[in-house]
């Protein structure tokens, strides 16, 4: 492994424009190329960040030999078709959440990391963030006993045209894979997999959910109410109670600077501030575990991954989002 981890970003969005900006904020990451279907769209991208080269193709860049590590910011649709393109050539994979649509290409993408022992992470930068990091701990470390119930929510302001990628079925548009996905993740952080799975949305006329709620249940007693929107903005808060206390985040669950732990109706704040989005979190990870020659995080687990994809189609199941057709 060179000093400097060398990134080709394999897609030219919003998203991936984030990425590399928040790149910039890690001395030991390299913007190395940047891969488009368009030549155009990729020169452009490469002038405007800072990519040393710009391929006009996805494989001619997971086949430049100066990239290290591929980052996949397609659309949802996408993610299975370049993430295989990117592990069958060798390179170390971050791919953006959700990490498929279906769970087998999940499966499927797992199964050819490990056989050709190449590193594979999904993008899930919430769990990434330094304080949820802190989070977890003090979950661990029993600060507020046992976990009994999780509640969070992520709505987005409408409305979003018909043409919008957000309610593109194409796409894999609809608020559950788009954003639904955190609240999940957030539940399954601190409580695991559940055990039953309830679920209800409004469905749009072209067939994506807008408004999904979720209840989960635990074998251990605990419970999850969970929801997400693309018709309002909703307040985004993230709430762990246990036994002993609790832990709340009050706005933006998904990337906080700070959260406070209540106990015994007493306060304690904790801040954790940082530069840019919070996207370098997931990249010095990526970085780390290739410098310790991992080939899958223990932050963001691919077991953890799959799991988490299992309930989403479990609820796609319950509410009729079907993306196969």
């Amino acid at each position: 492994m060179t000093d400097r981890i060398r990134w080709g970003i394999l897609s030219t969005g919003s998203i991936a424009a984030t990425f590399a900006e928040d790149l910039r904020l890690l001395p030991d990451a390299e913007l190395a190329a940047v891969g488009s279907r368009s030549t155009e769209s990729a020169e452009r991208f490469a002038a405007a960040h800072g990519a040393a080269r710009a391929h006009g193709s996805w494989r001619a860049l997971v086949e430049d030999p100066d990239v290290d590590a591929i980052y996949i910011a397609t659309p949802h649709s996408a993610h299975y078709e370049a993430a295989l393109l990117a592990l069958q050539a060798g390179k170390a994979t971050l791919c953006e959440k959700p990490f498929t649509l279906a769970v087998a290409e999940t499966e499927a993408l797992i199964e050819a990391a490990r056989a050709g022992g190449v590193f594979l992470m999904e993008a899930m930068w919430m769990r990434c963030i330094p304080a949820i990091r802190r989070m977890a701990e003090l979950v661990r470390d029993g600060a507020i006993g046992e976990p009994v119930s999780v509640h969070a929510d992520f709505g987005m302001q409408g409305p979003f045209p018909e043409t919008s990628r957000l309610r593109d079925r194409r796409l894999g548009g609809g608020a559950l894979y788009d954003v639904g996905i955190y609240p999940v993740t957030f539940a399954h952080l601190f409580l695991g997999a559940p055990a039953a799975v309830s679920a209800w949305a409004r469905m749009s006329a072209g067939g994506v959910d807008e408004n999904t709620g979720m209840l989960f249940g635990y074998d251990g007693g605990g419970v999850a109410a969970l929801t997400c929107s693309l018709l309002g903005d909703t307040p985004r808060r993230g709430a762990v109670t246990g036994t002993l206390g609790r832990l709340e985040v009050e706005r933006d669950f998904f990337h906080p600077t700070g959260f406070t732990l209540w106990r015994d109706g007493e306060a304690s704040v904790f801040e954790l501030p940082y530069e840019g989005r919070g996207y370098q979190f997931e990249a010095a990870e990526v970085h780390r575990c290739l410098r310790e020659g991992l080939l899958e995080s223990p932050l963001v687990p691919l077991d953890e991954t799959l799991g988490i994809l299992r309930v989403l189609a479990e609820v796609s199941g319950i509410i009729g989002l079907d993306y196969s057709s």
